[in-house]
């Protein structure tokens, strides 16, 4: 039974800090794929920030910088330039310099910034980013001295900060491992690794073909909870999806038959 419940502690923090990435600031903030319902998108401003250590703007700002300078020596983070060990400390650097760039003004980062209409968090305009990270850390202590239980402190800590790990993978993997369904310009895979453990998100050849898509996957055999979890909340009236620019269907394998014959 404790297992079960360090599990299930793990399962739920990973999955609360994927959603507030993947529908929060991925598919809704960065790429408006999806509209927010006005409370929802307050709570990801507002709460994002200590739910994931990751400021909203920056990293949304941080990632239109990937999209327009994808896999050149400019991207922010990818793994042709720093390769697959170096993603994580890549990452990291380019977050930082984001941070400062959007804080003085500079035109290099403001400009990707359309649409964002929000400060960055109160956390890094005051310099104390390292808040977050010392809550969950001492909500962990506080579950393993309290109660005695050390591997249930770490489901939750390392479930609740887990984005360095699905960053990483995404980053590295899903622009170095993996098919590819479109010829784009960059070196983005379909890695289904990445897309299992981190909610569709490593259908980054998907994705950077269709960057305005709600869904990342095309084949009938790619799937993305991601979307899924979009689905849900579309229903319980929390977003609104952007069905125009849905990736569409994939061609059955009759038509893809066809296609190649001709």
């Amino acid at each position: 039974m404790y297992l079960l419940l360090c599990a299930v502690v793990f399962l739920v923090t990973y999955l609360l800090n994927a959603l507030t990435i993947t529908i929060g600031y991925h598919r809704g903030l960065a790429h408006g794929a999806l509209s927010l319902h006005p409370r929802l998108r307050r709570a990801v401003i507002v709460l994002g920030n200590w739910i994931t250590g990751l400021d909203p703007k920056a990293w949304s700002v941080m990632h239109r910088m990937h999209h327009a300078y994808s896999d050149t020596p400019d991207d922010p983070h990818s793994p042709v330039n720093v390769g697959l060990m170096g993603i994580l400390l890549e990452q990291l650097r380019s977050y930082e310099d984001v941070i400062r760039g959007l804080a003085k003004g500079d035109e290099r980062f403001t400009r990707y910034a359309h649409g964002l209409d929000f400060e960055l968090s109160w956390l890094n305009r005051r310099r104390v980013w390292w808040l977050p990270y010392l809550l969950h850390l001492a909500v962990s202590l506080a579950i393993a001295f309290g109660a005695g239980a050390w591997l249930l402190a770490a489901a939750y800590y390392f479930g609740m900060l887990s984005h360095p790990f699905q960053g990483g993978m995404v980053n590295s993997l899903g622009h170095a491992v993996g098919g590819r369904n479109f010829d784009t310009p960059d070196e983005s895979t379909n890695n289904l690794l990445a897309a299992a453990l981190i909610l569709g998100e490593g259908y980054q050849n998907n994705h950077h073909m269709f960057p305005t898509s709600a869904k990342f996957s095309y084949r009938p055999w790619e799937v993305d909870m991601g979307f899924g979890f979009c689905l849900l909340f579309e229903t319980l009236g929390l977003v609104t999806v952007d069905y125009e620019t849905i990736i569409p269907a994939s061609p059955t394998w009759a038509e893809e038959r066809a296609i190649r014959a001709k």
